[in-house]
């Protein structure tokens, strides 16, 4: 009962934060928007190609943005030893992980969200499986990232050059989830005449259950290092 409720704790202190400010989201909106705004203006005219990738770039503009809300969520509790106050307090390191995920994983959400309606323009795509499908990949997409986005946050924020130790840990580990999403909301967009959209699926649930099962198992160690 204790983990659950410090677990909310620490999701709504997130939550109260980044309401006060609101600048974590108000610049991860402009630099995905300027990050949709490159891969379009790189391919050029080429509608077509622009269709055919759009789930790969969507799915690139979030990971690529990821590295910055990651970053920021830790650097706020290395500020004033705020990590080791909640370890003080005592809260659960589980707790933390979960907190801190789940808070990640919103906040990737919700920039997803922001982003959609200006890559269905720049993009020209369509949801010719629905929108609840694609809502579907965009939900299991950001936990998969925020799972082990959150453990290597945490370990690269008692590191010097950890803007750049986040990406180098995180991107290679997440490419099947990467791919996964890309490819399921390829098929949102263009169609799924094989019915491969169930196995793209299932590839990102597996990935989330076995990160997040990591990750609470192995994030009270992290952080006690």
């Amino acid at each position: 009962m204790s983990l659950t409720r410090h677990t909310f704790q620490v999701l709504k202190k997130d939550i109260r934060l980044e309401w006060r400010t609101r600048a974590r989201l108000n610049a991860l909106v402009f630099f995905a928007l300027s990050t949709l705004l490159l891969f379009s203006f790189a391919l050029g005219p080429d509608t077509r190609l622009l269709q055919k990738n759009a789930g790969g770039y969507l799915w690139l503009t979030l990971l690529i943005s990821s590295t910055l809300s990651l970053g920021e969520s830790f650097r706020i509790e290395a500020e004033n030893d705020a990590l080791e106050g909640l370890r003080l307090i005592p809260v659960d390191g589980r707790a933390i992980f979960l907190g801190k995920a789940l808070g990640n994983a919103l906040t990737l959400m919700m920039l997803g969200l922001a982003i959609l309606p200006p890559a269905i323009a720049l993009f020209d795509v369509h949801f010719v499986l629905g929108f609840p499908r694609l809502a579907l990949v965009l939900a299991l997409g950001s936990l998969a990232i925020s799972a082990p986005g959150t453990v290597y946050s945490a370990i690269s924020s008692f590191a010097r050059a950890r803007d750049v130790l986040l990406p180098l840990m995180l991107f290679p580990l997440l490419i099947p989830a990467l791919l996964a999403a890309s490819k399921a909301s390829a098929l949102i967009f263009q169609g799924d005449p094989m019915n491969q959209y169930g196995s793209w699926i299932s590839l990102l649930a597996g990935f989330n259950l076995i990160y997040w099962g990591l990750g609470f198992t192995l994030f009270p160690y992290v952080i006690e290092g």
